[in-house]
């Protein structure tokens, strides 16, 4: 049974505010779960409607009723399971290698969907702007499907980090070099902008690759790509050419 106090708890941590003030976020669904008790993030509390997750000790696991389940979840459909987790201190940035930075990504579902990107194509660092939504989000983390265990994730000031790197930036613009066409290397960092606005103008002055993913349709009228669907052609690409 789960108490009245951890229902107000676990129902406070669908907020920023409250996640950060309790150093603490919760997964749902035994997939997300079984994925990040295999990882370094260290569980605080599984509620379960199912007699499972043995390998969880006894006093860190409670099996509630499926009423209860729904009282906690952020589900419209609540899996079966509900799993609160503290939020680790960020790891030390990886400067080698391909680097996926975020300016201003708003939708919880697409940095998610970039989350297991960037794990499937082996990209294991990704920078975003302090505006960019949350990671620790339940629906960012329900859509990462585990890949937020893999994947480093710093939130940095995005204009210093990129002016110092000293390393080639790339992004994405409609009057760019065709990305099917261009010597790609293995190393630099690669932007992907706001769902509506794309790449700010700020950190468009500190590109130094302008790249296109070009439009093949007879019309010609398609004016954008989903930013999770661009940002796998451009992994794609950039591992294609590694």
């Amino acid at each position: 049974m789960v108490s009245k106090n951890q229902i107000k708890l676990i129902s406070s941590l669908h907020q920023k505010k409250q996640r950060f003030a309790n150093q603490l976020f919760f997964a749902e669904g035994v997939k997300v779960i079984q994925e990040l008790l295999l990882s370094n993030f260290e569980l605080e509390h599984l509620y379960t409607t199912l007699n499972d997750f043995e390998e969880v000790h006894s006093s860190k696991r409670t099996l509630i009723y499926e009423q209860e389940l729904k009282k906690i979840s952020a589900l419209s459909t609540p899996n079966s399971c509900l799993a609160v987790f503290k939020i680790p201190s960020e790891n030390k940035i990886t400067s080698s290698g391909l680097i996926l930075a975020l300016d201003d990504i708003r939708d919880p579902g697409n940095l998610g969907t970039i989350l297991r990107l960037c794990d499937w194509f082996g990209i294991k660092q990704i920078i975003c702007s302090k505006e960019t939504v949350d990671i620790y989000n339940p629906k960012v983390v329900q859509a990462t499907m585990g890949s937020i265990a893999r994947v480093n994730v710093n939130y940095v000031d995005l204009k210093t980090f990129i002016a110092e790197a000293n390393i080639p930036v790339f992004g994405t613009f409609m009057d760019g070099e065709n990305i099917y066409q261009s010597n790609l290397p293995q190393s630099g960092i690669i932007i992907m902008g706001n769902e509506a606005n794309g790449i700010s103008s700020e950190i468009e002055k500190i590109v130094t690759s302008r790249l296109t993913i070009p439009r093949f349709g007879e019309l010609q009228k398609t004016e954008s790509l989903n930013v999770a669907t661009a940002t796998a052609i451009i992994l794609s690409e950039f591992k294609r050419n590694s």
